[in-house]
């Protein structure tokens, strides 16, 4: 993985293709490269590092042309070099390939070609599929893919030209996104919509086994038996100034602080005349919920934390068992489904492959799939029975914020309907808590407001070689998202404890001013966190708080008190998650990092 772009068309590609890459730098990546067709043959320019690397690369040795593919790498197989870095070619650089994630097989196809005289350089999985195109070609492009594709195992999107075929891209999905996108002057394939906003809204979804055929002029898709295949264009409803900062320094600064329309947006859109939560995308009868004997909710990081938090919703409001599980373990523990299993998956983008993965496994057992995903026409959304839509807006920085906000208010969402489904809901709790709901976003912006001692706090972070979070009941929840948070973009060693859990061992970690961010939302656990507060005080550490307004034992205890709005302990995740995202964030710009793409990390983590 990480970022595919290609074009075919009438305009300069190298322009078009470098742009499409540059909206795709969230995704994170360690080197880039462009294959253009010239009129002296397919010419290759890639570069480790950022993409400013590779232009500065162009800028010395222009390419043009009126075709190519371009790739931005986070390495899976071989370290992140030039030599490793998209495209890969032929040795003869007549074929051209750019690769999103894992061929499985690759050492077995390998050797075969090996045998067949072909000469691997690099260390990547993706080296085989240029040879493997090559020894298929018998005049026809399409057919050549067709069957070098019969011969790979794993998880691919493709973008593949060939020297013979000056005005034919071919491009390929196997459980990795990819989209078409409609310009005025020819066609563009890429692994996700910001990268043709500058030029589109106009879009096709590329399903899962389906190959495209591209010329400047047409555009066709067919099905893994050949057979052509009939799509419906797909308008996207926000455009390349959305996806911008909008005057922000970066990207995360700027979510964090759409979190109050996000919030507000997830519900409101569920709100019919008379107030009550209709899911237009939901379609379950009361008979169907009462069967339901229990929810697994499967997700991955921050999608994760979020599911942990709609377990204790969804089992406090609608009285349904919850299961939790981390989808890159789910299919290797035998989980127990079966037709009365709701499985609730979690992505942001909805293209993350262990939580499809999970997903197809609990369908094969056959249950009920709902998707909670951000993204409309993501593969999530495309292969669930149900989808629950998170009206976030597009979110660029790898970290995630609005969409775990918004994630936690479907939650809620669900487990209202939930419970009004099965009557267990008086009419007085289901309004009060929907009037609730809808201005959290308003408590939002209160606590943004007064992000200034929060940014003060991040300076005596900045040189932590550690650092821990605690909370009890939910506030623990919150505790592991924050510390995620701080891991992720500061580069901070930060775990989250369950408070009550320090004197079974880990407040042997506790020493002079390491820094403790202890979360206190929870009424009835206070004087619980109070004294664990004081243990780890009594050893020397230096204590930040997160606490609702007036909370006067919280002041007496730690050294510096961050003060939340006021809000009932069952509603508190959504307030107290946003200062540690402010903490995170100033924590990682003092220290220099470029917060919206840290080390290593991937935006859609699209291989397992």
């Amino acid at each position: 993985m990480c970022g595919i772009v290609g074009y075919v068309g009438k305009s300069n590609a190298t322009e078009i293709i470098l742009g499409g890459l540059e909206q795709l730098e969230y995704r994170g990546y360690d080197s880039a490269g462009i294959a253009l067709y010239t009129e002296d043959g397919i010419k290759i320019a890639k570069e480790k590092g950022r993409l400013k690397n590779l232009n500065d690369e162009l800028e010395v040795s222009p390419l043009n042309g009126l075709m190519g593919i371009g790739h931005t790498r986070w390495a899976t197989h071989g370290a992140p070099s030039k030599t490793n870095a998209h495209p890969h070619t032929t040795e003869e650089k007549t074929i051209a390939v750019v690769h999103n994630g894992i061929i499985e097989n690759y050492r077995k196809l390998q050797e075969m070609l090996v045998k067949e005289g072909y000469t691997f350089v690099t260390e990547t999985d993706t080296e085989v599929v240029p040879y493997l195109v090559d020894w298929c070609y018998e005049g026809d492009l399409l057919a050549a893919v067709y069957k070098a594709i019969s011969y790979l195992e794993g998880a691919y999107a493709l973008g593949i030209m060939h020297k013979n075929h000056p005005n034919e891209l071919v491009a390929v999905r196997k459980e990795s996104p990819l989209i078409v996108g409609i310009a005025e002057d020819g066609y563009l394939i890429a692994s996700d919509i910001p990268a043709v906003l500058e030029h589109t809204q106009k879009v096709y979804y590329v399903d899962n086994h389906e190959v495209v055929y591209l010329t400047p002029d047409d555009v066709k898709f067919f099905d893994g038996a050949k057979a052509p295949v009939q799509k419906d264009v797909k308008v996207i409803d926000w455009d390349a100034q959305t996806a911008s900062k909008g005057g922000y320094d970066y990207f995360m600064l700027k979510e964090i602080h759409e979190q109050p329309v996000a919030i507000g947006e997830t519900l409101k859109r569920r709100l019919d005349e008379n107030g009550r939560i209709h899911l237009d995308d939901f379609k379950l009868t009361k008979e169907q919920l009462e069967n339901i004997s229990k929810v697994y909710i499967v997700a991955c990081g921050t999608a994760y934390y979020a599911g942990i938090v709609g377990k204790y919703i969804i089992e406090k409001l609608a009285k349904i068992p919850v299961i939790t599980d981390i989808a890159s373990e789910f299919r290797y523990s035998d989980p127990f489904i079966d037709e009365n299993t709701l499985m609730i998956v979690v992505s942001q983008s909805g293209e993350t492959a262990d939580t499809l993965a999970a997903m197809k496994e609990a369908q094969s057992k056959g249950a009920r799939v709902l998707a909670i995903t951000n993204v409309v026409g993501s593969s999530l959304a495309r292969g669930a029975d149900d989808i629950f839509y998170t009206w976030a807006g597009p979110e660029i920085a790898v970290a995630s914020t609005k969409a775990y906000t918004s994630q936690i208010v479907g939650f809620y969402t669900i487990a209202l309907y939930f419970a009004d489904l099965k009557g267990i809901v008086t009419p007085e709790r289901y309004n009060e808590l929907i009037e609730k709901i809808l201005p959290l976003g308003d408590k939002v912006a209160e606590i943004l407001e007064n992000k200034g001692q929060i940014e003060e706090i991040a300076k005596k972070l900045v040189n932590a070689h550690s650092a821990f979070y605690l909370g009890r009941g939910l506030d623990y929840t919150i505790a592991e998202e924050g510390a995620l948070k701080l891991k992720e973009v500061a580069y901070v060693h930060t775990e989250a404890f369950a408070a009550g859990e320090l004197k079974h061992g880990t407040i042997a970690l506790i020493e002079d001013d390491v820094p403790v961010i202890a979360i206190s939302t929870q009424e009835e656990l206070i004087g619980k966190l109070v004294s664990n507060i004081k243990e780890v005080k009594a050893r020397g550490a230096y204590v930040v708080a997160i606490a609702k307004k007036g909370c006067e034992e919280m002041h007496h205890v730690a050294d510096e008190v961050i003060e939340i709005p006021v809000e009932e302990d069952f509603l508190m995740p959504i307030l107290a998650v946003v200062p540690t995202q402010l903490i995170a964030y100033y924590t990682s710009i003092t220290k220099g990092i470029d917060v919206d793409k840290p080390r290593n990390l991937a935006k859609s983590v699209t291989v397992e």
